[in-house]
């Protein structure tokens, strides 16, 4: 294992408890300390490394040992900056209605979550692999980004909206709360 000042449970915990972990215990490091995250959720890879980014910290890395993550953060109080919403959302309830009008619905969560159950017609590429898939979207069509709760799409939206796409929005409160048709590949 690499060294770290601060080692922090999150597993077991699904999206966004590591997030809502790691932002508490990063409170309460000094500037330059290496928070080590050990978590169990696929998904945490991405989230965290796509976190630190927005608020500031350095994401150094991931390792792992069995189905355990360890993820190493580094604490930058002094370039630190506040952490950013995306502004543009969109209901759940307005996703039927838009997609009628040739919007895309990008679903971020791991595979695994998509195929055992989405919003038909999603476009499902994770968080994780958004960097290297950008190609793979028209920067002029409406998207819509879902993952579970809106966390991992308010992320994934800013990262959508730094690479030149001007229609996005963060569907809220996302799949926890759809109430609508799922389609499973399971």
């Amino acid at each position: 294992m690499l060294q770290s000042d601060v080692q922090l449970d999150a597993k077991g915990l699904a999206c966004p408890m590591p997030i809502v972990k790691t932002k508490k215990a990063m409170n309460d490091l000094a500037d330059g300390q290496i928070l080590e995250v050990q978590a169990t959720d696929k998904g945490s890879k991405a989230d965290l490394a796509a976190w630190a980014s927005t608020v500031g910290h350095q994401y150094i890395g991931t390792t792992e040992d069995g189905n355990v993550l360890y993820h190493y953060i580094r604490k930058c109080a002094n370039d630190t900056h506040a952490e950013k919403v995306f502004e543009q959302t969109i209901a759940n309830e307005e996703i039927a209605e838009r997609l009628a009008k040739g919007g895309l619905l990008l679903d971020v969560r791991e595979a695994a979550e998509f195929a055992f159950g989405h919003i038909e017609g999603a476009k499902s590429i994770p968080m994780g692999d958004l960097d290297a898939r950008l190609a793979e979207l028209n920067k002029e069509q409406e998207i819509y980004v879902v993952c579970r709760t809106g966390n991992r799409s308010d992320l994934a939206a800013q990262k959508l909206a730094n690479a030149g796409f001007t229609n996005i929005y963060n569907v809220l409160p996302g799949m926890t709360a759809w109430s609508g048709e799922l389609t499973k590949h399971v």
